[in-house]
């Protein structure tokens, strides 16, 4: 395989840097100004990428579901491989942004993106050569919280949301984040959970537009879970905060942190903590996330960050 071709190139420090990765141009666009109750934050945009690859395009599945060599690729229009991570761009404008279902409604295998493989594939998590799964206390946990939350979508009775990550964001490693208790990176792309209410596949990929950011910390690591909506579903122009997502879905982000909390419990690991107070934080904060984490990304397939074992390809 041809190693990955990163060209840098610069425009006035007023306007944007670029950056030719892959067959996308991205852009890095002009500074903004997020509010953040009495403080004012300013920071970078999001690097805007202009992909070759369009996300409407095929995949394909090698091996069968539920098997170590089970494996969901992403083609290009003429057949070849690409990256779930990379080459999905994330940024679709308007605060719209591409999200990759890994663990669709109604399933318990644990997917997820293969970032140490070429093309980093979807593929079920192992542990000690094994596949992995969803303990089936938790679930029982998800359906206790839910019982007593009667107001919360059916699908939540088996803690069925639409999980996967956002492409073109990552969560150096390196970087001990002051506001998340100076809690390390987990060297993965940040985590979506999705409330919309189809049901999609595998790879698919969903329009989504954050809502609220929760400031995981697993085992000294902070592992941000983004909640998002499809623009598909019928209730997106309903919320758009953190604050609408308690009107038009009562109970959700209390169920979603309560169950991140909880879930390894069982395999005899202690609970999860979050950071933030211990609460989900505004869309504002969200985007900040995605933001940083995207620049995170930018650096490593430029290599100004070492890659280690993940793959750029």
């Amino acid at each position: 395989m041809a190693a990955v071709r990163v060209i840098a190139a610069a425009n006035s420090a007023e306007t944007s840097s670029a950056f030719l990765y892959r067959g996308q141009v991205c852009l890095k666009q002009r500074h903004q100004s997020l509010s953040f109750g009495l403080r004012k934050v300013v920071q970078k945009r999001l690097f805007s990428c202009r992909a070759l690859y369009k996300p409407e395009e095929i995949q394909i599945k090698e091996g069968q579901p539920e098997t170590l060599d089970y494996r969901v690729f992403f083609l290009d229009h003429s057949g070849k491989k690409v990256s779930s991570w990379h080459d999905i761009p994330l940024h679709l404008g308007d605060g719209v942004f591409n999200f990759v279902v890994e663990i669709p409604k109604e399933s318990s295998a644990k997917m997820e993106v293969a970032t140490e493989e070429q093309f980093t594939p979807i593929k079920q998590d192992t542990k000690k050569g094994k596949l992995r799964y969803y303990p089936a206390a938790a679930t029982h946990r998800m359906r206790i919280i839910s019982l007593r939350l009667p107001m919360l979508l059916p699908d939540m009775l088996q803690h069925q949301l639409e999980f996967g990550l956002l492409p073109q964001t990552w969560e150096d490693p390196s970087f001990a984040n002051s506001e998340v208790e100076g809690a390390f990176g987990d060297n993965d792309p940040v985590d979506v959970v999705e409330i919309g209410e189809t049901r999609a596949k595998i790879g698919k990929i969903l329009n989504v537009k954050p809502l609220d950011a929760l400031a995981m910390i697993d085992e000294g690591e902070f592992d941000w879970k983004i909640v998002a909506i499809s623009l598909d579903d019928p209730r997106a122009s309903l919320v758009n905060d953190v604050d609408d997502v308690e009107k038009h879905f009562p109970g959700t982000l209390t169920a979603i942190r309560d169950w991140f909390r909880d879930y390894k419990i069982p395999d005899g690991k202690p609970a999860n903590k979050f950071g933030l107070g211990n609460k989900p934080a505004s869309k504002d904060y969200a985007v900040k996330v995605i933001t940083e984490t995207n620049e995170s990304w930018s650096k490593l397939v430029k290599r100004t960050i070492p890659a280690g074992e993940l793959s750029l390809l």
